[in-house]
């Protein structure tokens, strides 16, 4: 076998690995930033020379230990401030899964960057001080994954060190998290895992100062949590972004649809009907760009064609007959609103982006904000401004076909911008 025989199979085994996205939230000075840089640092996926930068910046700034959380804090004003402050990405992989995490801030002021990067997340790990306890930034980071349907979540109790290894501060913690957990309704795992970020405790290594933790560390759980029941396979959607004529002699009469799969099964020869139209046909093919697909699954991005010659445009979705969307032009929705400079307060107009779809939407009715410390509905106070967390009903200038945000996160989520601005000012949940 060639070097480069291997290569390409080292390629192909790396490309059909399992990917887990996953995003930090805790409170300010919990140890996110940390808690990665560890991860990172143990499972060996850092370069030596990123290690060397990161050990002298730590010396230059008087750090005691080598301070891991530089690894993810990228911005000038973080690594003074010694806080997270925008969503940070990074990549990794084990031989068992590949890895998207988003270390997003603590700040209350900076929730909107938390929904942000949690948005797209099958996992949150919810960082909790051991010296602190829970406390309300805990609870508003672990409604804020509620609302975002993470069906995961990772506990990780922190700076255990600080307390001794002690278990009763554990067990209480666990237990109060638990009380309040229970008030949630979209959570469907939640492990519990006592750390230290700065020792490396739990993290990559089983501890040997706390022998009364039977449970896994957190990469081990990272590695093994099954997350194949999160994503739709039964209600088939594919938002239409593109279509391809490429107007070449080889190609002379190829006519595609690009996308990605939003949800379902598409194979060839399957009947599908186009939304909104109603027209339908059946697939002719699924390619990339290198070869021809048996079958495309959500979040698959791929291009089909169909044996008949329908109008499609962007914003169409091929969808299947036995289960299509309800079009509608009214929406019921929770929003976390983005803006600084603008509020809404009353019939504020907008452009709603749902999938590959624009369309004219107007505030008919603004219901309540939530107070996110407390779970309570407030109704007095009726205008939304920055990371305000509330529920609204829209009215569209055309209908959208949407599901709930409950039964397809992709096609049940929405941005508003604002038409004068083309600013982002809310992203949306359909209910």
């Amino acid at each position: 076998m060639t070097d480069k025989t291997q290569l390409l199979e080292d390629t192909d085994g790396y490309l059909d690995m399992d990917l887990l996205r996953f995003t930090t939230a805790g409170s300010v000075d919990d140890g996110k930033s940390t808690l990665i840089g560890r991860l990172l640092y143990d499972s060996k996926s850092i370069f030596e020379d990123q290690l060397e930068a990161v050990e002298t910046s730590s010396k230059a700034r008087g750090d005691e230990n080598v301070n891991l959380a530089l690894l993810t804090d990228g911005l000038k004003a973080e690594r003074e401030q010694g806080i997270t402050i925008d969503v940070a990405y990074r990549y990794f992989a084990t031989p068992r899964r590949k890895f998207i995490i988003a270390d997003t801030p603590g700040h209350i002021q900076y929730t909107r960057n938390m929904v942000t990067g949690a948005s797209t997340a099958n996992l949150a790990i919810l960082l909790i001080d051991a010296r602190k306890g829970v406390i309300e930034q805990s609870c508003r980071h672990a409604f804020i994954a509620d609302l975002l349907r993470i069906q995961h979540i990772v506990v990780c109790v922190n700076k255990m060190d600080l307390v001794d290894w002690s278990e009763e501060v554990y067990n209480n913690i666990v237990k109060t998290f638990r009380e309040f957990s229970s008030r949630l309704q979209n959570i469907v795992e939640v492990t519990f895992i006592p750390a230290s970020a700065l020792l490396g405790d739990n993290i990559v290594d089983k501890s040997t100062n706390m022998p009364w933790y039977q449970g896994p560390t957190l990469l081990y759980h990272l590695e093994s949590v099954y997350i194949g029941a999160d994503e739709n396979h039964v209600d088939a959607r594919f938002p239409v972004q593109w279509v391809i004529r490429p107007h070449s002699d080889e190609w002379h009469d190829f006519r595609g649809f690009a996308g990605r799969v939003a949800g379902g099964v598409f194979k060839p020869g399957d009947e599908v009907q186009v939304m909104p139209s109603g027209f339908t046909s059946k697939i002719k093919g699924i390619h990339t760009m290198d070869k021809e697909l048996e079958e495309a699954f959500a979040p698959m991005s791929c291009t089909i064609t169909l044996e008949d010659e329908i109008d499609i445009s962007r914003g169409d979705m091929i969808v299947k007959p036995n289960s299509p969307p309800e079009p509608s032009q009214d929406i019921d929705a929770m929003i976390c609103w983005f803006s600084s400079e603008k509020t809404l307060s009353g019939r504020g107009k907008f452009m709603l982006r749902h999938t590959s779809k624009e369309v004219k939407a107007m505030v008919r009715e603004v219901k309540y904000k939530v107070n996110i410390n407390t779970l309570h509905k407030i109704e007095d106070d009726l205008e939304f401004k920055l990371n305000d967390i509330g529920r609204i009903t829209l009215r569209t200038s055309a209908p959208i076909n949407a599901d709930s945000y409950k039964k397809n996160r992709i096609t049940g989520s929405f941005v508003l911008i604002d038409e004068h601005t083309n600013e982002t000012v809310a992203a949306g949940m359909i209910l």
